[in-house]
């Protein structure tokens, strides 16, 4: 059966110290009974990755990093490669998020480069998609995901695709506090696993992990969470505290996969 994955994207948030201390938090305040159910991940800023890292070795949580370059290595300066990132612990990426796309002009061809790094890597990508609120009010929206996951999984096997996480973020929810409607959600989770289902088959949206995020905290978690077709969320603010963050990975393991 899968297990639901609640991702905390801490972006350009947190110190070398306020990282560790926001790890040692998290460990402290969720239980092992939550960590049997549920996958919880870390993405902390490049520079904490180490010491989040150390911190939570053994403790049964996963780190990743928020997004990695589409080459080995060379003359790239300020980038990240997808070996470093193994080398430093992560066993995730997130790739595409709509910040990346819209503030760094992140195309879906860039996108699917670093995605065949990732998986060359033995990395996991967590692939960030969603329309903006003039999509959606155009009613284009569907379109838009359609090529965005079409143009992202370009040459990527059925078994690469095993591994990859699909992450639902409708632009105009991200750090708005607005989040979409729970049959809003489930339509889009649903219209995603079709998509997937057209590009490979149904072994592999079976299987398969679709998050949902945009403003999800532990007030709204729990309706977030019950919606069909919703496998975990990824997390922004509400990740940056410890109670919050734990708190949402508590109402994941209390909700089974549907």
């Amino acid at each position: 059966m899968r297990r639901k994955l609640i991702a905390g994207n801490w972006k350009m948030n947190t110190s070398y110290k306020e990282a560790e201390k926001l790890s040692k938090d998290i460990i402290s305040s969720i239980s092992k009974s939550v960590l049997d159910k549920v996958d919880v991940l870390l993405c902390p800023p490049f520079i904490s990755i180490g010491i989040v890292s150390k911190t939570i070795k053994g403790s049964g949580l996963k780190l990743g990093a928020q997004n990695v370059y589409f080459e080995n290595n060379g003359a790239f300066t300020g980038e990240i490669s997808a070996e470093m990132l193994v080398s430093a612990g992560c066993e995730y990426v997130i790739i595409g998020h709509s910040e990346r796309r819209k503030l760094l002009h992140e195309t879906d061809k860039m996108i699917n480069k670093k995605i065949h790094k990732v998986l060359e890597a033995g990395l996991i990508p967590v692939l960030c998609i969603g329309e903006s609120l003039e999509e959606r009010e155009d009613e284009i929206f569907e379109g838009v995901i359609e090529k965005q996951l079409t143009d992202a999984l370009q040459n990527i096997s059925k078994q690469e695709m095993e591994k990859v996480v699909i992450a639902y973020e409708p632009v105009w929810a991200i750090g708005t506090g607005l989040n979409a409607a729970p049959e809003q959600i489930s339509a889009m989770h649903r219209f995603i696993s079709e998509v997937v289902e057209k590009l490979y088959d149904s072994e592999i949206t079976e299987n398969m992990l679709i998050l949902y995020g945009g403003s999800v905290n532990e007030k709204n978690s729990k309706e977030i969470l019950s919606a069909c077709g919703v496998d975990g969320a990824l997390v922004g603010g509400a990740s940056l505290k410890a109670a919050a963050f734990c708190s949402i990975a508590k109402d994941a393991s209390e909700i089974k996969v549907t």
